[in-house]
């Protein structure tokens, strides 16, 4: 018998995700705090930092895969873009990340649910993006070598966003990994 210690994560499943925003959902009900900014402000703003340096037109199509609470979108918008999308597949995220867009007054932007879990972000990806479209992937559950495999069809590795690191048993890691892609034809 497996001891609740060394269960397996659930942390990247559906379940997971959806448990987490139902408790955001009411809490954001109960009291208005609008939650988690899951990789942290620091990861947010080093992806802001990233657009403002590519100098990215305030018209460009911006795909917020996994977009959790909307934060990024709330900030994208703050600072002038006009063309935001974010989608996730739990659907208790897509209401709240509503609820938190019409609570800073934000109308302009598309909130969808994609009930397919990964292939949904990558279909939601091809759709969205024209040819040579950039988008940015923040991530706690896969590795960079995980997402360069996973985006490896119809998309081109461009860069990856220093995150911070640690060192622990002789061996050196990250909490999260930050990629941009490039959309392929």
């Amino acid at each position: 018998m497996e001891s609740e210690d060394f269960k397996p994560s659930k942390l990247g499943t559906k379940e997971y995700w959806d448990d987490a925003y139902e408790r955001e959902l009411q809490t954001f009900k109960d009291i208005g705090d609008v939650g988690e900014i899951w990789f942290g402000e620091e990861s947010m703003t080093r992806v802001l930092r990233w657009i403002d340096r590519e100098n990215i037109p305030e018209n460009a199509a911006i795909l917020d895969i996994g977009t959790g609470n909307g934060i990024l979108l709330v900030e994208l918008a703050k600072q002038g873009f006009t063309n935001l999308t974010g989608i996730d597949y739990s659907t208790a995220s897509v209401e709240l990340a509503k609820r938190v867009l019409q609570t800073q007054d934000i109308n302009n932007v598309t909130i969808k649910d994609t009930e397919e879990g990964k292939a949904g972000y990558i279909q939601a990806l091809r759709e969205a993006l024209k040819n040579q479209g950039l988008f940015s992937i923040t991530s706690c559950n896969w590795t960079k070598e995980q997402l360069l495999q996973m985006f490896s069809e119809g998309f081109e590795f461009v860069q990856e966003l220093p995150t911070p690191s640690y060192q622990f048993g002789g061996r050196t890691g990250n909490n999260v990994t930050a990629v941009i892609f490039k959309r392929l034809h």
